[in-house]
């Protein structure tokens, strides 16, 4: 498998596949959205080697919920991809939600805003087309205290999620979630670097387990790791 290729990859970590099929079956794929399957089938026949990097419909579903419990309007997107979660992000939120959405990728973007569109949620995304960190500054310096952000979802670059972590507790308000994926990063992050598969999965090995010691230790958040697709992490802001 070359680097690029992920489709041979299971991005559930539950042990049992009969188990894992069975939730699919019974509580998340009966619920999906029509647009979202469509994306998400779009995705796999357009770009197959990475359609992985879309969050699975059982997380989607999950994020649905926590934004609906927590009245969200103001959301921020670290990494977009071909909007998965972001129209999941979008379909879940008001209709005066306003979401930033923050990919160094406009192609991959527009191969989910068709489904966007047809959803009629477009005018709530402001896509911003930057490698995330100059674009998480500029928003810190604009940013008004009493325009903090809700919620944040982030699945970029792994390597650069403490840098993400200290400008998003400058973004989300007190009380505000911010969501981390990958987290478990296949699972590999429970035992050493192994010798038999791709090097970048070891280099994400290394910088997911560094990630998760330093969040824990992080007084600004109080936070739950959750093992649903490859692993999620919620932190809410404290401080």
């Amino acid at each position: 498998m070359n680097g690029d290729d992920l489709s041979s990859l299971e991005k559930c970590l539950l042990q049992s596949e009969a188990l894992h099929q069975y939730i699919l079956n019974t509580t998340v794929l009966p619920r999906e959205h029509d647009l979202l399957k469509k994306l998400r089938e779009e995705t796999k026949a357009r770009i197959p080697k990475r359609a992985l990097m879309n969050v699975p419909p059982e997380e989607g579903q999950l994020l649905s919920i926590i934004l609906k419990i927590m009245n969200a309007k103001r959301t921020i997107e670290v990494g977009v991809f071909t909007g998965y979660s972001l129209l999941a992000t979008a379909l879940a939120l008001p209709k005066d939600a306003k979401i930033k959405a923050i990919d160094i990728s406009r192609e991959c973007y527009e191969i989910g805003l068709p489904f966007i569109q047809e959803a009629g949620v477009e005018d709530k995304i402001e896509f911003i087309e930057s490698d995330a960190i100059p674009a998480l500054d500029k928003l810190v310096e604009e940013v008004k205290e009493e325009d903090l952000y809700d919620f944040a979802f982030v699945d970029a670059e792994k390597s650069s999620y403490w840098d993400y972590h200290e400008r998003l507790l400058k973004l989300v308000r007190v009380g505000g979630l911010i969501c981390y994926d990958n987290t478990l990063w296949l699972g590999t992050v429970a035992h050493p670097p192994q010798p038999d598969v791709p090097g970048f999965i070891n280099s994400v090995r290394g910088w997911m387990v560094g990630f998760n010691e330093k969040l824990a230790g992080d007084p600004n958040i109080e936070l739950s790791q959750l093992c649903i697709g490859d692993g999620l992490t919620i932190c809410r802001r404290i401080a």
